[in-house]
Order: structure tokens, then sequence, then C-alpha cells
């Protein structure tokens, strides 16, 4: 399945920003009356509302307790001052929370928050109360289409309905219907009419059920219906006239299921899936299907776990990232005594069993906190940045729980395939850091250097024959030139404080180029041969180039040679006479990155 469109995937995060927003508020609580909650519809005027605003000023001021109305006065003043902000309502209308609330530790603190729903909000509202009013916010997200289920069998009936990804069960019954027999001798017949006379009684039982369940005040409370069961009852329910002709009109499918109750319910959403498209709850379960099935294909484009995942997002392979909207987890900013920032992810039981994750490893103390916050709100602002999609989850599937409990809650499927292992295993101290004149391996001569393609079995495309001799395992002059230049930027990168986060982004993506670049090396190919000769022609022709994308696919024998499906664009770029090279999807990253440095360098050391 392919990710939804942009507009709805954002829509969706907008949906769990205002979930989450909603939790908080409800949790809040204030001392007297001083928590402003004010909604203003589109088409209102800020004119309006500021008039009332001040008018709801004159009258707090008549308010006898002196700190209860020093606390409405500074809320009412606040929310003017976000007003001001705003020269017309925006599309979709204002919704501004305003107040003190006492904080877990008993203390006062002011919070303001301001901002447009994600769609248009036609309630009009201004509390002045000891708490936030977000009902009107609750309805937003309960606006989603609502579809109605009712699974029949010959030992019952369930009804339910599914909104976005909430399944409910509203109604299940349980019946005891006579099987079809041939024993009776004379009273067959009347064996038979009695059958029948109960499977009748039995429709219209189910019928008046559907009415009382699924209309409200004459009006039909779903946006479709799916009658789902294993024999013949969901056909004569919807040829029954005494079905009611309302519901009748907003029967969208009827499926075949294999089961009843709980399960057919399950197997009727599944099999209703294209007609409830647009419903959250099938999105997810085929979302989430998709990363099941690389698993179990082993292609190698998925990862899971809050490391690997935060890797693949650094190198700009994460195409799609999945993440459980409940996961508990805090993200650390901190500095260390060398006054370098160190980044920790934790959940709640790390925090208080595993001090170590806190404290600096060179002196033992504890590491300054420079900034802590939800980690899911860090991820939701700062997605896409990385060139990928984001995608909201529940546990409430059976998929979805799996991978909750299974994967850690979040993961993400991969552009092309990343070895987390391979990339753990090159450190600082690797051979291709290593800059003595003394280390580098022996160019092969330059006879042997062809500018010819080549195919897979060392040949060239025109029929000559490509010589590797006795250097085929020694990498070519261009990939020390490569090499090179990459070990003086990821240098240079160490002396820049303020571009600690390109350090990691260039750490991660150097490594596994020179994971690449070694495996071309050793697999002895004359593709590599072609690659290397052309870096040396492009270095040498375009001498005025400083900044070039080059992509493998413009030399597939590469890719042929390492069985990868897919490799990745590699952007080169100049460090004063040397290459220099970054791996990724995202040249935005590595262009911010570069003018990270130049603010830190002059432009003669560096030029991109």
């Amino acid at each position: 399945m392919s990710a939804p469109p942009p507009n709805e995937a954002e829509k969706n995060i907008e949906i769990w920003k205002v979930k989450k927003l909603i939790k908080r508020l409800e949790a809040a609580r204030g001392n007297g009356t001083s928590m402003i909650s004010l909604i203003i519809p589109p088409k209102d005027q800020i004119s309006r509302a500021a008039k009332m605003l001040a008018e709801e000023y004159g009258t707090a001021s008549n308010i006898k307790s002196r700190v209860n109305r020093l606390s409405v006065l500074s809320a009412i003043t606040s929310t003017q001052q976000r007003l001001k902000l705003y020269n017309k309502v925006p599309p979709n209308g204002l919704v501004v929370y305003c107040g003190e609330i006492i904080t877990s530790e008993g203390k006062e603190r002011k919070i303001n928050i301001d901002f447009e729903p994600f769609k248009p909000i036609n309630t009009s509202l201004y509390l002045c109360d000891n708490k936030f009013h977000t009902e009107a916010l609750s309805e937003l997200l309960e606006a989603d289409q609502k579809f109605g289920f009712i699974v029949m069998d010959g030992n019952g009936t369930l009804f339910g309905t599914l909104s976005g990804n909430t399944r409910e069960i509203i109604q299940r019954l349980s019946v005891d219907l006579p099987k079809k027999h041939g024993r009776g001798g004379q009273s067959a017949l009347r064996f038979s009419r009695l059958r029948e006379e109960k499977r009748h009684n039995y429709v219209r039982k189910i019928a008046e059920l559907a009415v009382q369940n699924y209309i409200t005040n004459d009006k039909v409370n779903v946006a479709g219906l799916v009658l789902a069961g294993s024999a013949d009852f969901k056909n004569d329910l919807n040829q029954s006239d005494l079905f009611d002709g309302r519901l009748q009109a907003k029967v969208i499918k009827v499926v075949d299921v294999s089961y009843g109750g709980e399960n057919g319910f399950n197997q009727a959403i599944e099999l209703a899936g294209e007609t409830l498209s647009n419903v959250k709850f099938v999105q997810e379960k085929k979302l989430i299907g998709q990363y099941f099935q690389e698993i179990s294909q082993d292609s190698g484009r998925v990862c899971y776990g809050i490391e690997d995942t935060l890797k693949a997002l650094e190198l700009g392979a994460a195409e799609i990232l999945i993440v459980h909207e409940n996961l508990e987890v805090t993200r650390w900013v901190m500095k260390n005594s060398a006054g370098v920032e160190v980044i920790a992810h934790t959940t709640k039981a790390q925090e208080a069993n595993n001090r170590e994750l806190f404290q600096d490893k060179e002196t033992g103390l504890d590491m300054e906190v420079v900034d802590s916050g939800s980690f899911l709100e860090w991820l939701a602002e700062a997605y896409k940045d990385f060139g990928a999609n984001l995608e909201f989850v529940s546990d409430r599937s059976g998929e979805g729980n799996q991978f909750v409990k299974g994967f850690g809650g979040i993961g993400a499927i991969l552009r092309y395939k990343v070895n987390f292992e391979q990339l753990a295993d090159y450190s600082d101290d690797d051979e291709f850091y290593d800059e003595s004149e003394d280390e580098r391996p022996e160019a092969p001569a330059s006879s042997l250097l062809t500018a010819r393609p080549v195919d897979n079995k060392g040949g060239s495309r025109d029929g000559t024959k490509a010589s590797v001799k006795d250097n085929k395992n020694r990498p070519g002059p261009s990939s020390v030139k490569l090499l090179r230049g990459s070990s003086k930027l990821h240098d240079m990168l160490a002396e820049v404080p303020s571009a600690s986060e390109m350090r990691m982004r260039f750490k991660l993506q150097f490594e596994w180029l020179n994971a690449v670049l070694r495996k071309i090396s050793t697999t002895a190919c004359p593709a590599y041969m072609a690659f290397a000769h052309y870096l040396d022609n492009f270095s040498t022709a375009y001498p005025q180039v400083k900044y070039y994308k080059f992509n493998f696919d413009q030399i597939p024998d590469i890719a042929k040679e390492l069985g990868i499906r897919s490799l990745p664009t590699i952007y080169f770029f100049r460090a004063g006479d040397e290459m220099a090279s970054v791996v990724g999807a995202n040249p935005k990253g590595v262009e911010e990155g570069i003018k990270n440095l130049i603010s830190a360098k002059s432009e003669d050391q560096l030029e991109y």
C-alpha cells in the first residue's frame, strides 16, 4: 500500500496533536475561575471577540477575592494579547486556552495556547472556569464518518460501529433456532412451518433492533451499513419489508463471513475494506500488513526500535515512519562536561532504573539537561526534514497490537536495504579514516582503468576484456581521494560545535559509504574500475563543478555486482582540493549542513 496523500497524512498528524492537547487540557486544574476557554468560529470578527473580552475585563474587576481577581484579569489580558496577533479569524476558526494551572508539584504555571483547528469549528464559546472546556474539540474528532455493521448467523447477531480507527460493539443477541430435519411424519410440514415462523420472527427482531441502534431522532446516525453473515439471514434482512427503508438505503455492502460474533465483525471490516477505504482503521491494517510482508520476505527494507529508526532517518532511507500514537518516550538534550550535546531517548522505566543514561561517561557526574520533551511531539515536527511520511497507528487492531508489543511501537519501511549491524561495526578508528601517506593502497596501472562500460562477467559491452590482474583487492585512486576527502570533512565537522546534528548525520552516512566502497573494492569487479575511472574523469573534466549529484543507476553494473536492489544517491562536493561525499536521499539536509559549516569556517576552506 502506498502512503496516503500528503494532505491526508498531515491531517492525521493534526488529529493526533489535537488528541494529545485535549488529554493535557482535560487534566489541567486551577485555583478559582481563572482558566479561559475561547473559541471563535470562521467568518466571525476578531474585533467582536476583543470587545467582548474588554467587557469581561470590566466585569472581572468586581470579583471580591483579590487572588482570584488578579488571576482572571491576568488571563483576560493574555488572551487579548493573543488576539492582537491575528488580523482576521483563520479559515477554520480560532481556539484559545489561557490561565494558571496547578502542576503535579503543586506549583502554579501559566499556560497560553492558541491555534487554528485542522477543520472548521462551528462553535462560539467563551467560558471562565476552574478547568478548560474541550467538548467542542472532542466533537471535531468524533465527526469522522461512522459505519454500522450487522453480523447475523443462526446462533445470534452482533451490532457494531466503526469510526476512524475506533471499533465499538453496541449490542449482542443470542438465538436458538430449530434446524432442518426430515423427522415428524405427518407433522413434518407443521415442523417446517414452525421453523420458518421462528426464522421470520428472528429477522423481524433484528430489523427492530437495527432501528433502535442506527436511527436517532428519526435520522440515520451512520454513513453506511454493512450486512455480514454466514448464511442467508443477511440477504433475508436486506430484502425484507420489515427492514426500515431509511436503513436499507444506507446498505453499502453485503459480505459473507466464516464466523459470527466478534470474529465475524473483524472479518467483515477486512472484506468491506475497499468500500471503507477512507476509514483509518482499514488504512492502518493495510499499512502494518505491508510492514509485516516486508519482514516475511526478508527484504531488509524495514527497521524497528528507536535507535535503528533514527539511523534510517539520518540516512534518508526511511520512506514511511510507523509510530504508536501513545508511545511514551521522552527525548532528552543534555550537555556533558566537555560541552558536547548528547541526545537520549528514554521510557519511564528507564528513567527510574537506569540513571547511567543521564551520567557523563568520562566523569560519572549527571549531565546538564538542556531540554526535554515528548519524543512523539519532536518527531511530528521534524519528520519532514528527513524526507519521510509519518503514520500514527493504534493498538486496537490485531496487527496494531502485535506491532506495539512485538516491535516496540516504532519502525519504518525503507527506500532501500540498510545493514544496521554493519553500520554499528564501523567506528572512528576504521582504517578508511587513516590519512597517512604510507597507508595508501597502491594505485593500479593507468592501463587497467578504462572508460568502457562493463558487464557482470568482466567484459566490456563492446566485446573486449578488462584486465584486473593483481590489483583485484586494491581500491582505486578515486576511492582513496573520496575517502580522504570524507575524512577531512569529518574532522572539520568535529571542530564545529554548532553542527552536532550534522556531525551525527554525516558520521552515519560516511560509515555507510565506507561499507559500500569496501564491498566494491573487495569484489574486484570491473564495475568498480569503471566507477573509479568515472570519478577521475569527473574530477578532471569538471573542476568548476563544486556540487554534483551521482546516482548509482548511472552505472547499473555496480548494483548488480553488489547484489543490492537499489542504492542511494551520493552527493559530492569539494573540500579544498579534495572531494567528499554524503550518502542520502535528501539533498536539503546536506546543503543545510554545509551552510552550517560555512557559518563557522571561511569559504576558502570549504566550497560547495
